[in-house]
């Protein structure tokens, strides 16, 4: 018999279901993701520290896990709930099931009947503090007591926790092109991939790399990652430094929210956040639509409806996502300096923002001229 577990929400809504992966208890911020595929992707992404991260996908786990396609060193989600974990394991490539990558890591999950009505909360509510519990002997009063004591999003900072703590290098494949400084606010394994794939070699740097050590390793553009916690908490001197020596840039998601703040722009705490891979995003300069992969709770408020001015020369809103018309992208005019709030890498797909790295490629180039 599978043992008993609840999920608790801070507003007292209470889902009940069995244990799945390791047991016992956890506390996070509550999130969904509406991705259909890339659940190994998912919970090896920094950005998902200290969060739960609820699938909308009804069925989890039918591809089991491999060692190829981790985003990181570990799983970082704080809990994990599914509807309806998959009872065997079929790929090729499969090591062994999610149940028991999730025991090893020590990622207390659930599975309950109800993660429809689990999203549609959330939608309506937005994103608030929960706990998993397995088989608890506290009554749920004590147990949303408990949930309401547990630190909030707004306000933290944790891209140091995850973060490489030394420096390292990702080569080249093929030939060296350029050299580009990479700081890890929570970098996903594939986004040096994709730049090394270009010729670029990237020096992963820590979360907390001065200007002076950025420049140490003379890069011919600077890029910042993605990452978790709440931008506002992010000391934007080192960029701003960076965009002062006029240095090629890139930013996504937690790096595109610091390059915003970087600009003299405000970042908000989003109701429900953007996470999956079927987020729509238009690039306002061709009308374009691309379908991207997202991952965050905090966005970037920039004026829609043209150029504004900054310390370093006028910028404008470069995407918006059609849902709910939120700053997607940024970019200086003089086309040195751009960012994204999106995952342009996306190892799970979609792959329609690939070309972002070769424009990376192309501001550096000229940069070089």
């Amino acid at each position: 018999m599978n043992t008993p577990a609840v999920l608790v929400l801070e507003d007292g809504r209470v889902f009940h279901g069995s244990a799945y992966g390791a047991e016992g208890e956890t506390f996070g911020e509550m999130v969904f993701n509406t991705g259909m595929t890339g659940y190994q992707e998912t919970l090896t992404d920094p950005s998902y520290h200290r969060q739960i991260v609820a699938m909308t996908a009804p069925h989890i786990g039918n591809t089991g896990v491999n060692d190829e396609d981790p985003e990181s060193r570990r799983v970082w989600v704080a809990g994990y709930v599914v509807r309806e974990p998959s009872r065997v394991v079929s790929n090729w490539r499969a090591t062994r099931s999610l149940d028991d990558y999730l025991k090893e890591q020590g990622v207390v999950g659930i599975a309950i009947p109800g993660t429809r009505a689990l999203t549609r909360h959330l939608r309506e509510r937005g994103a608030m503090r929960a706990g998993i519990f397995t088989a608890p002997a506290t009554p749920v009063e004590d147990l949303v007591e408990r949930v309401r004591q547990a630190p909030r999003m707004e306000g933290a900072a944790l891209a140091g926790e995850v973060a490489t703590t030394e420096p390292y290098v990702v080569p080249a494949i093929g030939e060296r092109r350029f050299t580009v400084a990479a700081v890890d606010l929570g970098i996903k394994g594939m986004t040096p991939h994709r730049m090394a794939e270009r010729g670029c070699e990237v020096h992963v740097l820590p979360a907390d790399a001065t200007f002076e050590q950025i420049m140490a390793v003379e890069p011919d553009g600077v890029f910042l990652s993605n990452g978790p916690g709440d931008p506002a908490t992010v000391d934007v001197t080192t960029l701003r430094r960076v965009l002062e020596a006029k240095v090629p840039f890139f930013g996504i998601c937690f790096g595109n929210q610091i390059f915003g703040r970087a600009l003299g722009l405000s970042t908000y705490k989003l109701r429900y956040g953007h996470r999956g891979v079927n987020q729509p995003v238009q690039d306002v300069r061709t009308g374009k639509v691309e379908i991207s992969a997202h991952n965050h709770g905090f966005a970037v408020d920039a004026p829609l409806d043209g150029p504004f001015e900054t310390p370093y020369g006028p910028a404008e809103v470069s995407h918006v996502n059609l849902n709910d018309r939120c700053v997607e992208g940024l970019r200086l005019l003089d086309g040195r300096a751009f960012s994204v709030q999106y995952h342009p890498e996306a190892a799970a797909g979609p792959h329609d923002a690939a070309y972002l790295f070769d424009e990376f490629c192309e501001v550096m180039s000229r940069a070089q001229a």
